[in-house]
């Protein structure tokens, strides 16, 4: 943790940038491998959440965008009151109306690949826009217990 903070200060911007959407990628690639053992992510029971749900990919990109101009772009975290302003706005989910908030959910509650960036995404991170059997998604880990 400690040289994310010294990183952040002195030319590494774009690193929270690129861990953001390096985080989508290896959600879906690198299932199962020593990276999800050696930093905890993926072997938690339950996670706690925000989304933004867009049916457009263009939609979900405008999304994305205003997250990136206020926070991402400067290597920060958005804020989850922020994030729910966001969600507000651009979701197209009923739980929009509570800032997307989803609450605790167990593994297995939900499908395919937003149940593999829900779990693999850590705490405080907003992942980058990734696609569903719903539609496109932007996720913010609120939270994870066993």
């Amino acid at each position: 943790m400690g040289k994310d903070a010294s990183n952040s200060k002195g030319g590494g911007k774009g690193k929270g940038k690129q861990a953001a959407s390096g985080s989508d990628e290896n959600a879906s690639k690198g299932k199962g491998k020593a990276g999800k053992a050696a930093d905890g992510l993926g072997t938690c029971t339950y996670v706690k959440a925000r989304h933004i749900l867009c049916e457009k990919q263009g939609k979900i990109n405008e999304a994305y965008k205003k997250l990136q101009d206020g926070w991402l772009s400067n290597g920060d975290k958005v804020p989850p009151a922020e994030f729910a302003k966001v969600a507000q706005e651009y979701s197209e989910c009923p739980s929009g109306k509570k800032g997307g908030d989803l609450g605790w959910f167990p593994r297995g509650k939900m499908a395919g690949p937003f149940q593999e960036v829900a779990f693999n995404t850590p705490v405080g991170v907003t992942s980058a826009p990734f696609k569903s059997t719903h539609g496109y998604h932007i996720i913010l880990s609120e939270g994870r217990k066993n």
